[in-house]
């Protein structure tokens, strides 16, 4: 139950500070903010509460809500496994100081811009719940939008599009009225890689301190 409203917390976390950011880039007004339209569907998807998600985009729109700047830092695991760090923070230098501890108090290494970036393509990423998409009546239309590969899983249907497709995708959801329970940019391996059990869990375990720094919205790697 802890582990679930830890998740929960961390993931109510990451959308407000989506939320800032799109609030201060683009207006506090969904109909004018395809970003903050994103924002919102993907707190839906959630269960983040409507008066949080007003408060949230209230605060954003406060002169005295901090500036959140988004920072990609890279770098190994142990066993040489690939780590892209996506962060929002206020203060970089201090983010950038916890995540080379991060990595270097858990067997890994921070690397520069670039080091491991080439091993992930940028991909849009959208999530539907299989009773919210009838495939055989969308796909089609989804391909035409840009989806370059669907997955069909029990609890879940992923559409994936390439990075300069994200846009288009998101245009034609809404005007179809098809509606994600979450829309985003992930970065994608491009190979995958297998270790034992036990090199998977000092990989693992690097990837969870990460996870749990306040900066952090989102940790990627390649390990199968």
């Amino acid at each position: 139950m802890f582990a679930r409203f830890d998740r929960m917390a961390k993931a109510f976390s990451r959308i407000g500070k989506d939320i800032a950011i799109a609030v201060k880039q683009n207006g506090p007004l969904p109909e004018n903010n395809p970003r903050l339209r994103m924002c919102i569907q993907n707190a839906k998807g959630v269960n983040m509460p409507k008066d949080r998600i007003d408060a949230a985009i209230k605060r954003a729109s406060s002169k005295e809500e901090k500036d959140f700047q988004e920072v990609i830092y890279e770098g190994y695991a142990p066993h040489g496994v690939p780590i892209v760090v996506e962060c929002a923070t206020d203060n970089p230098t201090r983010t950038v100081a916890n995540i080379r501890l991060h990595f270097s108090k858990n067997g890994g290494a921070m690397g520069n811009s670039g080091s491991v970036a080439f091993m992930f393509e940028r991909k849009g990423v959208f999530k539907f719940e299989p009773d919210k998409l009838n495939l055989d009546e969308a796909e089609l239309d989804l391909i035409d939008a840009g989806a370059e590969d669907i997955e069909i899983g029990e609890e879940e249907i992923v559409v994936y599009t390439k990075f300069s497709e994200f846009g288009h995708m998101q245009k034609f959801l809404e005007s179809a009225g098809l509606e994600a329970k979450s829309t985003e940019l992930q970065y994608i391996p491009t190979t995958t890689k297998e270790l034992a059990e036990a090199e998977q869990d000092e990989v693992l375990k690097l990837v969870e301190v990460l996870e749990s720094d306040d900066d952090v919205q989102n940790v990627y790697h390649n390990l199968a």
